[in-house]
C-alpha cells in the first residue's frame, strides 16, 4: 500500500518529503553512476535522468521501503538502456557516413519534377501514353503495343520521339543530364 503525505494528495502540491529524500540521495547516485560510466558528464546526466524519472514515478514508490535501492534500480536500468542504444550507434568521425546519407534539397527536386510534368503534359497524347507505359510503368514494348492496340515499332517510335522532345523541352543535352531519380529518369531512359 502506498502511503502519501498530506501535501502530496493535493493537486499541484509539491511532495517536499520526496523532494528532500531525492536530494539527499544525489551523492550516492553520483558515485554509483560514475562507477558505471567512468565519465563525470555522463554520470551527471544519468543521475539527472534518474531523478526526473523518480520524481515523475514517485507514486509507484512504496514509502517506508529502501529509496536508495529503488533509485539505484532506476539508474542501472537507464544506464543499460543507454548502452544498448550506443551499441547500435556508428561513430562517424570524418563524416563519410553522413555524407552518403545526404539527400538533395527538396525544393530543387520539386521544381525539377514540376518542369518535367509540364513538359510531359505538352507531349501529344499517343507519345505521352507510350512513354508512361514503357518508361514509368515498366511495360515491355510488346506489352505497351498490345495495350495501345498498335504495332511494336509504333510504340518504339513514339517513345523515342517523346524522349527526344522532353530532353529538348527541359533544355538538356541528353538524358544523362537528369538529376535525382524516379519518373523523369525512367521516362527519359536514364537508368
Amino acid at each position: 500500500m502506498i502511503e502519501m503525505s498530506p501535501t502530496a494528495a493535493l493537486p499541484g502540491a509539491v511532495d517536499t518529503e520526496m523532494r528532500d529524500l531525492l536530494l539527499g540521495a544525489i551523492p550516492a547516485l553520483r558515485a554509483f553512476a560514475f562507477s558505471l560510466t567512468y565519465d563525470l558528464d555522463r554520470s551527471d546526466d544519468l543521475v539527472q535522468d534518474t531523478l526526473v524519472r523518480a520524481w515523475t514515478k514517485s507514486d509507484s514508490f512504496t514509502r517506508g521501503t529502501n529509496l536508495t535501492a529503488w533509485l539505484f534500480t532506476i539508474l542501472r536500468n537507464l544506464f543499460y538502456s543507454q548502452q544498448r542504444k550506443r551499441k547500435r550507434e556508428v561513430e562517424d568521425v570524418d563524416g563519410a557516413i553522413a555524407g552518403r546519407l545526404a539527400s538533395p534539397p527538396e525544393q530543387e527536386v520539386r521544381v525539377e519534377m514540376r518542369a518535367f510534368e509540364t513538359a510531359l503534359n505538352r507531349l501529344p497524347a499517343p507519345q505521352r501514353e507510350a512513354l508512361i507505359l514503357v518508361g514509368a510503368q515498366n511495360f515491355t514494348y510488346e506489352e505497351a503495343a498490345a495495350i495501345c492496340g498498335v504495332a511494336v515499332g509504333t510504340v518504339k517510335s513514339r517513345v523515342s520521339r517523346a524522349r527526344l522532345r522532353l530532353i529538348e523541352e527541359l533544355g538538356m543535352a541528353d538524358s544523362g543530364d537528369i538529376g535525382g531519380g524516379g519518373l523523369a529518369r525512367s521516362a527519359l531512359g536514364a537508368n
